[in-house]
C-alpha cells in the first residue's frame, strides 16, 4: 500500500502501464479501505425484526426499506439510517456563518458554473446523462426539510432573481443529532443505502404495493409506460423525487419495468408452482443484480475510459479471470481478486455500511444535462421535435413521449452528446429551476450550499484527507488560465476557501476521464463497497437465491442487450455496439 501511495504520488496512477497502473489501484482502495471508512452510528435493531432475520421467507428477498440485508445488523444501510463519512468525523463540522455562505453559493453559479456555451462530451450519449440520474434514485436522497428555516442568499443588484434574498431549503438532519451536541450533524436517507433498484420498486409498502400488477410476479405497465396513478403515488410519498421526473428517467423506467417482467416470463416458465409473490422478489433481485452489472461494467467505463481503469471496473465483476473463463469455471476461491466480487465473501472492511456524504458530493454531475433536445426518428433520422429540458419535465413527459414515441425518444438520446463536467457547463434551466409546486431553485447554487451544509471539507482539503496533494496557486486547480483568474477573483484569492464541487469542476482530468481524478478517489472506494457489503451480490449471490436461469440471465445481458430485447427497432443504431452509453450509429 505504501509503494501504492509512491508510486501514485511520483508518476500518478494513470501515467503507469496497465499493469502496474492495475495494482497501483488495487494498494489505493486498500489504503482507502484503513483510512477513509467513517461510521456515523447505527440504531439498535428491534427484537421483532431480529425475529425476521430468522425467518428463512425474509432472508431469501430485498426488503422494501433495507433491512434484513446484513443479518447480524438487520438495520445496516436502510431507509432512515445515517450517511456515513470518508473523512474523519472532527472534519465534517458544518462552518458557522458568516464563514458558511463565503463566497456566496449565488455568485459561485452565476460566475463560474453558468454555461456560456455547450460544451460536448463527445466520447458519451445522452442516454449516460439519463442514466446516473436514474442511478441516484435508487442510492441516496435526503428526504424534503419541511421546516420553515431555509438558508438565505444575499442578491447582487444586477442579479433578476424574482425574490430576495434567494431563500434555499436545508437538508433534513436527523434529530438524533442533538443528542450529543459535541459532534457533528448527521444527516439519514430516504432511500436505502443498498443498491436495490429501489427507483423501479420502491422505498415505502405504499409505492411496492401500487407498482405491482399482482400476476406473475409483474410490474404494471399500461399503454408502454408505468401507470399515471404510480406516478401520483409516488409524488404524494416522494415530492422532492417526483418533481425531477422527466422523459429520460420516464425511458429508464419503462425499459427496467419491462425487464422485470421479461425476468417473471423467464422464471415462470422454468417454475410454473411459483406464486406471484415469489416471482416478484425473484425478479427484483435479477434486474436489481443486472442493474448493477450494466452500472459497473459498461457505463462507468464510459465515463471513464482510461485503459487502466476499464480492466479495473471489469475486473471488479469479473475478477482477473474474466466473465468467458469465469463462466466456465465457477467462483474461484472466497475472495474477489480472481474471480471478482460477485459470489465472494461478504466484507463491510470493518465499518458499518452506508453510502456517505462524500459520495454524494462528488457525484453531483449536473452538467451532463443538455439545456435543448432534438428528436429524431429511428427510420430516418429526421428531425421531428426541438424541445428545451423544461418541455421534458414531470408534467410533460407522457404528452412527450405519445408525440415522440419511446423508440425514437431512445434513439435520439442514444445519437445526442451530453455536457462535459466542467465550470461555465451547468444546465442553465437548472440554475432557474421551477417546481410543479412553484417553488423556485438554482440548483447550482443550492448543490454548492448543500456540500458545505453537510460539513464535506473543501477542495484543498478534500485532498489532502485522500492523500492528495492541494493546490498551492490558482494555476495548479486548472490547465485553463482564464479559469483560474476567475476562481481566484471568486475566492478573493485565498484558494483555501475554494469549493469542492469548483474544484472537481476545473481539474484536469485523465486521459478518457469525464470527471476527476480526485472524485475518483472516492469511487475507488464506494464503488466497491455498494457491491462487497451486499450479501446479495457476495455470500448470497448463488444459484440458490438467484436460480441457475437468473443468474444466467445477468450474465447473458448487456445494455445493448436489454434495448433490443423491449425494442428491436433500434437495431439499425446499435449494430456492432459493444457499450450503449457510447455515441450510436445515425441511421438512414
Amino acid at each position: 500500500m505504501a509503494l501504492a501511495d509512491w508510486l501514485d504520488r511520483r508518476r500518478g496512477w494513470d501515467r503507469l502501464p496497465p499493469p502496474l497502473g492495475l495494482l497501483t489501484l488495487m494498494g489505493l482502495r486498500n489504503r482507502l479501505r484503513q483510512s477513509n471508512l467513517h461510521d456515523t452510528g447505527l440504531p439498535e435493531a428491534t427484537p421483532e425484526l431480529i425475529e425476521r432475520a430468522a425467518d428463512p421467507t425474509h432472508r431469501s428477498r430485498r426488503s422494501v426499506d433495507g433491512t434484513l440485508n446484513d443479518l447480524e445488523s438487520p438495520l445496516m444501510g436502510s431507509t432512515g439510517t445515517r450517511f456515513g463519512r470518508n473523512v474523519p468525523l472532527d472534519e465534517t463540522f458544518r462552518e458557522a456563518q458568516p464563514a458558511l455562505l463565503d463566497p456566496n453559493p449565488r455568485m459561485i453559479s452565476r460566475e463560474l458554473l453558468t454555461r456560456e456555451r455547450f460544451l460536448p462530451a463527445t466520447t458519451l450519449n445522452v442516454l449516460a446523462a439519463a442514466w446516473i440520474q436514474f442511478e441516484v434514485h435508487d442510492w441516496f436522497s435526503h428526504g424534503k426539510n419541511e421546516e420553515e428555516n431555509p438558508w438565505e442568499l444575499a442578491l447582487a443588484e444586477d442579479d433578476e432573481w424574482p425574490e430576495r434574498p434567494m431563500a434555499v431549503p436545508r437538508t433534513r438532519r436527523d434529530p438524533t443529532s442533538d443528542e450529543d451536541p459535541g459532534t457533528p450533524d448527521t444527516f439519514v436517507t430516504d432511500d436505502s443505502h443498498w443498491w436495490d433498484g429501489s427507483q423501479i420498486y420502491g422505498s415505502d409498502e405504499r409505492f411496492a404495493a401500487a407498482a405491482r400488477s399482482g400476476e406473475d410476479g409483474k410490474l404494471r405497465i399500461e399503454d408502454g409506460l408505468p401507470p399515471d396513478d404510480l406516478e401520483q403515488v409516488a409524488a404524494a410519498a416522494r415530492p422532492e423525487v417526483a418533481s425531477n421526473f422527466w422523459v429520460g428517467l420516464a425511458l429508464l423506467h419503462t425499459l427496467f419495468t419491462l425487464e422485470h417482467n421479461a425476468i417473471c416470463e423467464r422464471l415462470h416458465r422454468e417454475f410454473p408452482d411459483w406464486s406471484d409473490e415469489r416471482l416478484y422478489h425473484k425478479a427484483r433481485l435479477i434486474n436489481a443484480a443486472l442493474m448493477a452489472k450494466i452500472h459497473t461494467t459498461e457505463w462507468t467505463p464510459a465515463i471513464i475510459a482510461h485503459p487502466t481503469s476499464k480492466y479495473a471496473l471489469r475486473a471488479t465483476w469479473s475478477g482477473i479471470v474474466g466473465e468467458r473463463l469465469g463462466r466456465r469455471l465457477g467462483h474461484l476461491g472466497s475472495g474477489d481478486l480472481l474471480s471478482g466480487i460477485p459470489g465472494s465473501k461478504t466484507d463491510h472492511h470493518g465499518f458499518p455500511y452506508s453510502l456517505t456524504e462524500e459520495f454524494v458530493a462528488v457525484y453531483r454531475m449536473h452538467p451532463l444535462i443538455p439545456d435543448e433536445f432534438s428528436f429524431r426518428s429511428v427510420a430516418g433520422d429526421e428531425l421531428l421535435e426541438e424541445r428545451t429540458f423544461p418541455e421534458l419535465g414531470a408534467d410533460h413527459v407522457r404528452e412527450r413521449l405519445g408525440e415522440i414515441g419511446v423508440a425514437n425518444a431512445l434513439y435520439s438520446f442514444g445519437v445526442a452528446h451530453p455536457g462535459a463536467i466542467s465550470l461555465h457547463n451547468y444546465p442553465r434551466f437548472l440554475q432557474r429551476l421551477e417546481r410543479p409546486d412553484g417553488t423556485r431553485l438554482d440548483l447550482a447554487a443550492t448543490d454548492i450550499l448543500r456540500i458545505r451544509e453537510r460539513g464535506v471539507p473543501r477542495y484543498n482539503q478534500f485532498r489532502r484527507l485522500f492523500r492528495l496533494r492541494p493546490a498551492e496557486t490558482f494555476a495548479e486547480l486548472t490547465d485553463n488560465p482564464d479559469d483560474a483568474e476567475q476562481i481566484r477573483r471568486a475566492y478573493d484569492g485565498e484558494i483555501e476557501r475554494v469549493d469542492l464541487m469548483v474544484g472537481l469542476y476545473a481539474e484536469p482530468k485523465p486521459k478518457g476521464f469525464g470527471f476527476s481524478d480526485t472524485a475518483f478517489r472516492v469511487f475507488i472506494l464506494m464503488a466497491a463497497r455498494r457491491l462487497k457489503s451486499d450479501r446479495f451480490f457476495t455470500r448470497d449471490y448463488t444459484t440458490k437465491m438467484y436460480t441457475q436461469a437468473g443468474l444466467d440471465w445477468i450474465n447473458d445481458s448487456t445494455m445493448v442487450g436489454v434495448l433490443l430485447r423491449h425494442d428491436p427497432t433500434l437495431a439499425p443504431a446499435l449494430r456492432g455496439k459493444t457499450n450503449a452509453f457510447t455515441p450510436w450509429a445515425r441511421v438512414g
